[in-house]
């Protein structure tokens, strides 16, 4: 593209097309003032501190949104342009407060900069502050009405709460309609803040007046989105959390990210190695009443030295490896965690296969997106997305089924809500009215459980209406004729019947996605955690394989990942019938290559999964287990069940950041680093592994995680050397043996081959499969073929059939469970973040108004609810967002652990449980009556 040639102050410079004055001149060396302006921003041109004159035109011109022309000539450093950039800036600066409410306004910057002196003009009154909200605190004494706030919500994560009210020297900042914050629709994005150029709108805890000693770039612990973000720190604690222009957040944070920090300050942060009291009994009742505070932790446990508890805990396993077979009737198995890094993944499997001959190794993929992967596997030979998040914006139509990523995934949501705003069609198909409803063209709210019946009549009717791209099928499809009779009698009138959506918009909906230039499918665990998982899934990839929506920019297949490093951790091989790059442990070329690596025969009978390892511990099958990071007492499924069969256990060794509930059922406990503490690397949803590094020393006795993992191999009698003398005794952060676990697990995984550690370090984040080191990795995968032995897909049909869990009189409701905005998980970190605490510090059941009516009960009340599997208690939310005869409860609260209630029926496939559908019924909690009444 040619470049656009104009002077500026005498000097020649050049400008992209479609670049402004200011972007150009910047990007030459040129300083220019601003204050409107921010890069990722719209320009607005309403502050008028970047003026510059141009020839020949009377009226000064904003740099922020003139584009250069061949030839012009543009004067910045005269005496026209300085004073009115000075003038305005003082004006400006008589309406800032005495005391400044950020150490880095920038327009105290730019007044220094252009020696502007003290203002002349009258400084007015100033508002009150607004202090009502625990992250945000609103300061309009400071506020020069820039619009960045309002652009940085509107068009950036487009939440639609910052607004303009009132008129002329009264207009001002408003949250929606002219609110406090608190009592606002506000989701603590927090990107009105980092837009802030005055401090108006700064974090509550007084951030923005602390000067950091460091400011440490990273990658948020969270979700699967993987945001790259900074933090300053102070004195060994977070003061705030940045966004960096990361290629999968483009600077943007959800409020996790930007407040859920402190965490790891938390005072219930483990310190020291705990071992059980002798003779004290693991009870699952120990769990409640420790949480509520009647059970002191010190009365179940006793503070260790390092060595007695690693000897403790091997020895254990060692007992049990000794006196009992090895593979497949092995009573050992091992739960490593989806929050930890790529390489505690690859160790701690490692450690279970090498170090305790067993394939019995899972971790949270089994509860969220197993049956998403089997049917990828199955189909496409390939469990990995096929397109980033951030093709939504090449996408034509986007269909949105069984997920909330406004809630889940905030950042992706965003860039979706984008490609909506730029024209993109949304299709969301999901019982519940989630906040992304609101954006879509079409709303799908099927009755729950009816998924394949659904997506089987939009299969018919792309079939039956020639709406298929023959010639990709032809050339890279299998199975067509076969699902062609399998969906030839699902008309959207039969199916209609089943999933409550009527004929018409299932043929509108089926006609739109299919005639796409380009379609893109997005899926939450509303569509993988049912007992028929694996067959969601599978009609999703028919759909994608018919139409020929796949291998392209803007189309193809993307399960959105729930955490952090569920990607990494299943690349790594920590999942039971698979080894590292999702090599079959059955294949025995596989074993052999992993039995010459690391000098030890391993067992070809694939392991046991999450449920199934719950229940052979149960059963007394399993008697040992080591379980690093994961919290099986809160997320497994009949809640009650496992957590007696955890107690069943004769030696139970937990590695965590805090005591959970799993914890305080195990036999030794070792204190762990969180992710702030320690170098690693995370793959995120779109393939990108990107570098974590350490922002803070660990409290106390607390240890690296790969050092704790080695210590234990060493004492089973593994001669491990990746944590060396000079790293360290594992307290601090350790760069070197962590890059050596990385060079040994890239050695054993395609996907990584042009990846090595240096290149992580240089570049911080790396899509993959990247298989050659000086290039790029492919961010579109699946182009000409697919992994599979013929180089094509495999279509497989799937037949609607309902669920174990159906409601009766007994139980007339269906239960979804789930989470909410601002807790993650079984909420071992969240919950002990006070913003995120304070945001949503109770567990809610949601429930329609006139199944509120019917029942008697109100907002507010305390409620019980019953499965066929357990009860707990909440307070009602009436809510919009579900339908009739729905109710939704998030399982991150102990006080209310919605998994008591859940079924552990699995899908064959997939081994997950059904967590989307429990029948459930509600009633009002009876309040007893005193003695004196």
């Amino acid at each position: 593209m040619s470049e656009i040639n104009f002077s500026l102050d005498g000097q020649a410079l050049q400008a992209q097309a479609g670049e402004t004055i200011l972007s150009a001149a910047r990007r030459q060396g040129f300083s220019i003032p601003t204050l409107c302006h921010q890069d990722g921003l719209n320009p607005a041109g309403n502050c008028r501190a970047c003026v510059v004159e141009i020839d020949g035109e009377r009226a000064l011109a904003a740099s922020c949104c003139r584009q250069p022309r061949e030839g012009m000539a543009i004067s910045l450093n005269n005496q026209r342009v300085r004073r009115s950039q000075s003038m305005v800036l003082e004006l400006l600066a008589a309406k800032a407060p005495a005391e400044a409410h950020t150490l880095n306004s920038e327009l105290t910057q730019w007044c220094e900069a252009l020696n502007v002196g003290p203002a002349r003009f009258a400084k007015p009154a100033a508002p009150a502050p607004d202090r009502s909200h625990p992250a945000i605190t609103v300061q309009l004494d400071a506020c020069i009405q820039c619009m960045r706030c309002v652009r940085a919500c509107r068009d950036e994560q487009v939440n639609d709460v910052l607004g303009i009210a009132g008129w002329g020297a009264d207009t001002r900042i408003s949250f929606d309609a002219d609110e406090a914050l608190g009592s606002s629709s506000c989701v603590a994005c927090g990107e009105c803040v980092q837009a802030c150029p005055t401090g108006a709108l700064t974090p509550a805890n007084g951030a923005a007046l602390q000067a950091a000693d460091a400011v440490v770039d990273s990658v948020c612990p969270y979700c699967g989105v993987g945001c790259q973000l900074s933090y300053r720190v102070k004195d060994n604690k977070i003061l705030e959390a940045i966004g960096r222009d990361g290629p999968a957040n483009q600077g943007r944070l959800c409020v996790k990210g930007r407040y859920g920090y402190d965490y790891v300050s938390s005072d219930q942060r483990l310190t020291t190695p705990l071992i059980r009291r002798e003779g004290v009994a693991k009870d699952p009742a120990d769990i409640a009443r420790v949480r509520r505070g009647e059970l002191a932790l010190s009365a179940l446990f006793r503070e260790a030295t390092w060595e007695e508890a690693l000897d403790l805990a091997a020895a254990g396993l060692r007992r049990l490896l000794d006196s009992h077979a090895s593979g497949a009737a092995s009573p050992l198995a091992g739960f490593g965690s989806a929050k930890g890094s790529n390489e505690e993944a690859y160790l701690f499997q490692k450690l279970i296969r090498q170090g305790l001959s067993t394939n019995n190794v899972d971790h949270c993929t089994r509860l969220c997106h197993a049956s998403s992967v089997a049917a990828l596997l199955e189909g496409l030979g390939s469990g990995s997305v096929s397109n980033p998040v951030l093709d939504a914006q090449y996408a034509e139509v986007i269909l949105l089924i069984g997920a909330n990523p406004s809630s889940n995934h905030p950042v992706a949501a965003s860039f979706i809500k984008n490609a909506v705003k730029a024209g993109a069609t949304l299709i969301v198909a999901d019982p519940r009215r989630a906040p992304m409803a609101r954006f879509a063209t079409h709303h799908l709210a099927f009755r729950p459980d009816t998924d394949v019946a659904l997506l089987n009549a939009l299969l018919h009717v792309i079939i039956a209406e020639g709406l298929t791209d023959p010639d990709f099928i032809a050339a890279r499809v299998n199975g067509f004729e076969a699902l062609k009779a399998s969906v030839a009698e699902c008309t959207p009138e039969r199916m209609s019947e089943i999933c409550g959506i009527a004929p018409e918009v299932l043929r509108a909906v089926a006609r739109r996605y299919a005639s796409a230039k380009s379609a893109m499918i997005f899926w939450g665990m509303g569509i993988s955690q049912h007992v028929h998982g694996t067959d969601n899934a599978r009609c999703l990839i028919a759909l994608a394989m018919i139409t020929g929506q796949i291998g392209r920019p803007g189309c193809g297949l993307h399960p959105l990942r729930g955490q952090n490093n569920v990607q990494g951790a299943s690349d790594a091989g920590m999942i039971p019938m698979m080894m590292p790059n999702y090599q079959r442990i059955a294949l025995a070329e596989v074993r052999e290559h992993f039995e010459a690596l690391w000098a030890t025969p391993l067992d070809p009978q694939p392991g046991l999964t999450v449920v199934e390892i719950i229940h052979a511990a149960y059963e007394g099958r399993i008697k040992g287990m080591f379980i690093e990071g994961e919290n099986p007492a809160m997320s497994d499924p009949d809640l009650d069940h496992a957590r007696a069969a955890l107690a069943r256990l004769e030696h139970l060794v937990v590695q965590d950041i805090f005591a959970t509930e799993t914890a305080l059922l195990a036999d030794v406990i070792l204190p762990a680093s969180a992710q702030l503490e320690k170098w690693g690397s995370y793959t995120n949803t779109d393939r990108l592994i990107q570098l974590g590094r350490p922002a803070l020393t660990p409290p106390g006795q607390a240890r690296q995680d790969l050092w704790i993992i080695e210590q234990l191999a060493r004492r089973i009698g593994l001669g491990w050397h990746y944590w060396q003398t000079a790293d360290g005794d594992g307290q601090l952060a350790a760069e070197a043996p962590t890059a050596r676990v990385f060079e040994e697990m890239r050695a054993v995984m395609a996907p990584l081959a042009g990846v090595p550690w240096s290149r992580l370090r240089r570049e911080e984040a790396v899509v993959t499969p990247a298989p050659r080191e000086g290039e790029p990795g492919h961010a579109v995968i699946f182009e000409q073929s697919f992994p599979t032995h013929s180089g094509r897909a495999q279509l497989v049909p799937a037949s609607f059939m309902p669920g174990p869990e159906q409601p009766d009189h007994d139980f007339p409701l269906v239960l979804s469970t789930g989470r909410v905005l601002e807790h993650w998980h079984t909420g071992a970190m969240t919950r002990r973040a006070e913003v995120l605490d304070a945001l949503s510090p109770a567990p809610l059941l949601s429930m329609h108004a006139e199944d509120a009516a019917g029942l008697r009960l109100h907002e507010g009340q305390a409620i019980r609810m019953s499965s066929r599997h357990g009860e707990v208690e909440a307070l009602l939310q009436i809510s919009p967002e579900v339908r009739r005869g729905q109710v939704f409860l998030p399982f991150c609260y102990w006080e209310a652990a919605a998994n008591v209630l859940t079924g552990s029926a699995l899908d064959p496939t997939g081994k997950i449980p059904g967590f989307k559908v429990t029948a459930v019924r509600v009633d009002a909690v009876q309040i007893k009556a005193t003695q004196n009444e």
